[in-house]
């Protein structure tokens, strides 16, 4: 008879995890068919930077998506995950300029060609290391599929989605106000702006009203934009300025003269002095008021953020933060300085490079977003695309209906090159392949467009783009649209929103039918990860520290689509749950002497009452798992299965069934029934728990002697009525009650494990024959000398009322000593305290609305178990 192979005694991840996804990737187990009629299932990964090493939000965004995937592809879909990395231009370009100035060489040095060539070969030797660490945690994507933003046929893909954007007037090239990054040399869009809250001044300064001995006060946070002032504006309807608008004020420190406007837009007249300077080079509402109201645009801060000529002589060169100190200098020593005052404002910052964005006028290219917005809106609307949690919907409506034309130019020399060609004669050409001459005017002086896009234009053409979009592939055919997008919901604007507005565009169809935005991974208490607070938590060093399982399994548990607490001490915990699942296997497989392949179908007629509970509540488990996954609660997936395996299976079922495997109890027959129910269980408990923790389960189950040769293809386990059996629950549960209870009812007492007595239990009819069939469980586990059903107990017993039981304990005489007194106090004390806590809890608004319902019903049930122990401690005093 074929038997199961022997596990190792110790769980080992290091010298499983390599070995196992060396062996899934050379039995291409994580390729698709290109079979249009089985049902499909397809993800794109939300590709990550080609810059990157793994941190924590990659790990946690990657293991939902295989768990996903896994699972899925367990369930009979022809299952595509289609991986690959993204240029990131601003972040790949700062990374080679830094690795060239250690060999003193400037980019400028270089020449554009010479720069990009070193950028590809920077990608070629270190591009690899994000993907290297994701297969690390275990990501089944197809990896012969992998793909890059910048690859060629990519590359096609942007060329013609740009033309075709231009052709249908919605990409325009023009002159406006844009968020400038002086560092990084280039424009940003306003998704790509970050704000933070800091303590700065707000500068009170005197500007004289030309020809007159009255002076209006302004207030600036930055003071150095004054020199490029060409107005001031007040209300129209402010009586105090009525008889200063058309006239001029002097420019403090310049003496230049600048006209007094009426503008109600810009001016609040309710707020501070009621006037304000008009700065229409430095300021966006600045430079709309400067369109209103036909004034000058001064430049007086360049791309590097230094001072222009047009700032003055003194000024010229310096950098915009040591010209501000020498404009207050200047204004305090003239006397036009009136007042200075802490404050409190939000700042613009770039977040690839925490440099102050300098709005700045400037000539770039913008796609015109509304007629795109309004679909995008609609899919949403309409249902045609789901948000999850739903809770971000609103988030998202309120930005696509205020959203601003997107400028897609940046002055970088590391991505995707504009398709505009200008000619000598100032003739514009966007085209899809490079033209030799100007089709307008025939001339051969003709020179690309130097800009490159924004890294999020090619991102949003990914879900199509990497299927061989314009052209008419396979992949497009059978995998397009997807079926979900898993990503983090702070690239909600930045990336998804913009999916979804170029696949409506160009394919007509919402490249995915639901989006599952998961929070972030913060420390322990809830503060964000960083290198300067020393808590970043490096899967990579994890997973070396407890396996990839534990790491991914940890992540799964705690992902409700809120941020997630995370401490290593988690990380430990579950690493105990594989070391659980491993032994667990290894004592079954210690007394299965048959393989899956090889074993006959169970006989349920026969199932003796433990087996039909054992399988009813793995049934149980299953439906639970499917419906939380299908829902995306992979915490409530996770705890599912881990309730399961550990405690119903490891902790009840496996003590239950020892007496019969070891030959104490029943017959030759009720041994092999035993062990063919215990292969099943253990054979789809690794089933269901393969998408979270695919090495150590496909470890186990290759030795299990299945039909298929890995259980990440073979069949994922789903509900049957048939093995719903209420009555086994029922009974089985009082089992466990009377155990639990005569094993509190002994730790109250004083007495030890060693300690033996008589349990009465009182039952009728076919549950009185259960109790008489079952008692050796109750001797066994509840370490009894006798169960006997139905007889009188004798005078002084423990009485309890057990799952509707009547139960009888007799112990025999004992003191209860200072010692026993004195515990006995202190868990009452403990309990009180803990049941305190819980009590606040469960009346505190906030975590009942906040909290997940698995977390509140968990939290329930231990303020019942509490109050339950205080009252049989207290019965102990």
């Amino acid at each position: 008879m074929a038997t199961t192979e022997e596990l190792n005694k110790r769980y080992e991840p290091k010298e499983i995890e390599g070995r196992l996804y060396e062996f899934w990737e050379k039995g291409e187990f994580f390729k698709p068919l290109l079979d249009a009629e089985r049902p499909k299932f397809s993800i794109v990964i939300p590709p990550p930077n080609v810059t990157g090493r793994l941190h924590i939000g990659h790990a946690l965004v990657n293991t939902l998506q295989d768990i996903i995937v896994r699972w899925k592809r367990m369930s009979g879909f022809n299952t595509l995950w289609l991986p690959g990395t993204d240029h990131a231009g601003i972040a790949t370009q700062m990374i080679v300029e830094r690795e060239l100035a250690k060999e003193g060489i400037a980019r400028l040095d270089l020449g554009r060609e010479k720069f990009v060539e070193r950028v590809w070969e920077w990608k070629e030797s270190y591009g690899h290391q994000i993907i290297d660490q994701l297969k690390r945690l275990g990501s089944s994507a197809d990896w012969t599929r992998l793909r890059f933003t910048l690859d060629e046929g990519l590359a096609h893909a942007v060329r013609t989605a740009f033309v075709k954007l231009y052709d249908d007037g919605l990409i325009y090239r023009g002159i406006a106000m844009v968020n400038w990054c002086p560092h990084c040399r280039t424009a940003i869009s306003d998704v790509e702006v970050e704000y933070e809250e800091r303590a700065s001044k707000i500068y009170h300064i005197d500007y004289p009203v030309a020809d007159s001995d009255r002076v209006l006060t302004i207030a600036t946070t930055r003071p150095e934009t004054m020199l490029g002032d060409t107005a001031l504006a007040v209300h129209p309807d402010d009586d105090r300025y009525k008889d200063v608008i058309g006239r001029e004020a002097i420019l403090p420190i310049a003496n230049r003269r600048i006209p007094i406007v009426a503008d109600p837009i810009l001016v609040d007249p309710e707020f501070g002095t009621g006037v304000v300077k008009v700065t229409p080079a430095h300021d966006k509402n600045d430079y709309e008021a400067g369109k209103r109201n036909n004034l000058e645009q001064l430049q007086v801060i360049d791309e590097a953020g230094k001072m222009t000529e047009a700032a003055g002589a003194e000024f010229a060169g310096l950098d915009r933060f040591e010209a501000r100190k020498k404009v207050i200098a200047m204004l305090r020593d003239s006397g036009a300085l009136r007042d200075v005052k802490d404050y409190t404002h939000s700042i613009g910052i770039h977040g690839k490079c925490e440099t102050i964005i300098e709005p700045m006028i400037s000539r770039q290219w913008f796609v015109k977003i509304e007629p795109l917005a309004k679909p995008a809106i609609e899919a949403v609307r309409n249902g045609t695309i789901q948000i999850i949690p739903q809770s971000w919907e609103a988030t998202y409506f309120n930005w696509m209906e205020n959203i601003h034309d997107w400028t897609i130019s940046r002055q970088l020399w590391w991505g995707h090159r504009i398709p505009a060609f200008h000619c000598a004669n100032g003739h514009t050409t966007v085209a899809i392949e490079d033209p030799t001459t100007c089709p307008t005017c025939g001339s051969a002086e003709i020179t690309q467009e130097t800009d490159v896009l924004d890294t999020w234009f090619s991102s949003g053409l990914w879900p199509f783009s990497t299927m061989g979009w314009p052209d008419d592939t396979p992949d497009l055919k059978i995998f397009y649209p997807t079926d979900v997008l898993i990503t983090g919901f702070d690239i909600l604007f930045f990336w998804v929103a913009r999916m979804i507005m170029f696949g409506l565009r160009f394919t007509g169809k919402a490249p995915f039918s639901q989006v599952f935005l998961n929070g972030l991974v913060r420390d322990e208490h809830g503060a964000k990860m960083s290198k300067t607070k020393g808590n970043v938590i490096d899967p990579l060093d994890v997973i070396d520290e407890f396996g990839a399982d534990a790491v991914r399994f940890t992540l799964a548990i705690f992902a409700s689509g809120r941020d997630i607490p995370l401490a290593k001490a988690r990380m430990q915990g579950y690493a105990a749950f594989a070391n659980k699942i491993w032994n667990a296997s290894r004592f079954a497989m210690m007394h299965i002497d048959t393989t899956l392949s090889s074993a006959k179908p169970i006989d349920r007629d026969s199932m003796k009452t433990v087996e039909r509970w054992i399988l009813s509540r793995l049934n149980h488990t299953t439906r639970d798992v499917n419906k939380a996954l299908s829902a995306y609660r992979f915490d409530e997936a996770s705890n599912a299965i881990y309730q399961f395996f550990w405690h119903e299976f490891c902790d009840w079922y496996i003590e239950m069934v020892k007496p019969v495997l070891l030959g104490r109890h029943g017959t030759p027959e009720d041994q092999q029934r035993a062990k063919r129910v215990l292969l099943e269980v253990l054979d789809r408990s690794l089933r269901l728990l393969h998408p979270f923790m695919p090495f150590i389960t496909d470890e186990i189950w290759q030795k299990l002697g299945g039909i298929e040769p890995s259980v990440m293809v073979a069949p994922y386990p789903v509900p049957e009525e048939t093995l719903e059996d209420e009555e086994a629950e029922r009974m089985v549960r009082a089992v466990q009650a009377m155990i639990t209870t005569v094993r509190d009812a002994r730790a109250r007492r004083g007495f030890t494990p060693k300690d033996r007595f008589r349990l009465y239990v009182r039952a009728e009819g076919r549950d009185a024959a259960f109790f008489d069939a079952y008692g050796y469980l109750l001797t066994d586990l509840a370490r009894l000398n006798e169960v006997i059903v139905n007889a009188e107990p004798p005078e002084g017993v423990h009485h309890d009322v057990v799952e509707g039981f009547t139960i009888a304990i007799e112990f025999p005489e004992k003191v209860v000593t200072k010692e026993q007194q004195e515990r006995t106090e202190r868990e009452l004390e403990k309990s009180r305290k803990e049941l305190e806590s819980l009590d606040a809890k469960l009346v505190n608004e906030q975590f009942m609305n906040n909290a997940p319902p698995a977390i509140v019903q968990g939290a329930r049930a231990r303020q019942a178990e509490l109050r339950a122990r205080i009252e049989k401690l207290m019965q102990n005093q």
